[in-house]
């Protein structure tokens, strides 16, 4: 036995126990004739021409039916008469490689074969403009893919959504995508350089010069219920983004989820991944944000991550926030992947390494030992499986009268102690 083990052997875990929270959970049960009845808008429909080549955006978020949505926008250009593309429009997420961020597609099932249409993947932008003069007295630069440039048109698809590091009129949606997704690398790198405290003013600026000069038709905006399904699709028109988009961000934010247990000791989070969140896991959920701009989420005196997923690809990204990490996460970590994204939105806390541990138990063993002013005897644990699904959680059996309080917070099962393996993995 090493030092570490032999200082947590002794460290006393609570039993858990499962409960589900209970969430608003209206959805669109039928997400092609959805689709298809904001499509057929006239307004909509007419900005296709055939013979038309169009590009249709695909992002780095784990956005619920997105192959599909995609996938039908593409078949209704595509009867139309004009020819549809995707361009992987994600910044620089796939460790910022063409081949890399094709693969991210692909983990969404946004293939060509099922897509029934090409998917053309390149760093490559073209400068399209410059933004108004409406903000630190200058202009930028704006790129977006070349692809995307060279197309007769650009549909654009995206979740609309609270974003993670700054809090605006537009966080995560349709402006961000063309701002950071369509933009690549360099254009995401050019809009991060005045830094994140100013992305609340840039997006717009830098979305309305791409409205202004280049061929964007229309958008696709969709909004989750607090199940990660898809319960709102809305189709608007260039001119529409920039007016609607904001009351659709508001709209949204009164459907996201929380953990309803406000404040813990430790916060475990089985996996983190750019499926579940840009950061890994959504502060927004967690309380750990990487930057001061914006805040919310949990109260959590330390924060312990198990695994990464499968579909990120190796990204860490959001491991920084964490005060203990166990080994297989780390092992699993490709810092080409992780790094790049940092690199370009000039935030470095999220990737920063944190404490290793050998095992799942150590990891929770140490969060525990490391807090102060606790109840070591019987600490505050909440557990969950990702920052995305938080319908079933675990609490400790401390935090169970406080539970019972909650209208929204049902018990499922009895208190039960950790189930470790002999490697002291959760099972």
């Amino acid at each position: 036995m090493g030092v570490v083990s032999d200082m947590l052997k002794d460290v006393k875990l609570p039993k858990m126990i499962k409960v589900k929270q209970n969430f608003q959970r209206e959805k669109i049960n039928d997400i092609s004739a959805a689709l298809r009845s904001e499509l057929m808008n006239d307004k909509i429909k007419s900005t296709i021409k055939p013979g038309m080549k169009i590009a249709i955006t695909g992002g780095s978020r784990g956005v619920a039916n997105i192959a599909l949505i995609i996938k039908e926008v593409a078949s209704f250009v595509k009867e139309l008469g004009a020819e549809p593309f995707i361009i992987p429009a994600m910044g620089s997420h796939g460790g910022a490689t063409a081949e890399g961020q094709v693969e991210v597609l692909e983990s969404f099932g946004i293939t060509e074969e099922y897509c029934g249409c090409p998917i053309k993947a390149s760093m490559e932008t073209k400068q399209i403009g410059y933004t108004d003069e409406t903000a630190f007295e200058r202009q930028f630069p704006v790129f977006i893919d070349k692809y995307a440039a060279e197309a007769d048109g650009i549909i654009l698809v995206n979740r609309i959504k609270t974003h993670p590091a700054f809090r605006g009129t537009y966080e995560s949606g349709l402006m961000k995508m063309m701002t950071i997704g369509l933009g690549k690398q360099k254009g995401a790198e050019t809009c991060h350089e005045v830094g994140v405290k100013h992305l609340a003013a840039l997006i717009p600026l830098f979305g309305n010069a791409i409205l202004k000069n280049a061929n964007v038709l229309f958008g696709v905006g969709t909004i989750e219920n607090p199940f990660d399904e898809t319960c709102k699709i809305i189709a608007l028109t260039n001119k529409e983004i920039p007016e609607k988009e904001p009351a659709l961000l508001l709209e949204s934010k009164t459907l996201m989820p929380k953990i309803l247990i406000e404040k813990t000791d430790v916060l475990i989070v089985d996996k983190i991944g750019k499926n579940f969140s840009g950061d890994g896991m959504d502060p927004n959920i967690t309380g750990t944000f990487p930057t001061p701009y914006a805040s919310g989420g949990i109260d959590a005196q330390r924060v312990v991550l198990l695994d990464l997923s499968d579909e990120t690809h190796g990204n860490a990204n959001g491991l920084g926030m964490a005060h203990m990490v166990t080994k297989r996460l780390f092992d699993k970590s490709d810092l080409e992947k992780t790094y790049p994204n940092s690199l370009t939105a000039k935030i470095v806390k999220n990737i920063k390494i944190p404490m290793i541990l050998k095992s799942d138990k150590e990891a929770i063993q140490a969060a525990v030992k490391t807090c102060v002013d606790i109840n070591k005897e019987s600490p505050d644990i909440i557990r969950i499986p990702n920052s995305l699904h938080i319908e079933y959680i675990e609490i400790s059996e401390s935090l169970l009268e406080k539970a019972k309080q909650i209208p929204d917070m049902e018990i499922l099962d009895e208190a039960k102690d950790f189930s470790f393996d002999i490697n002291g993995n959760l099972w």
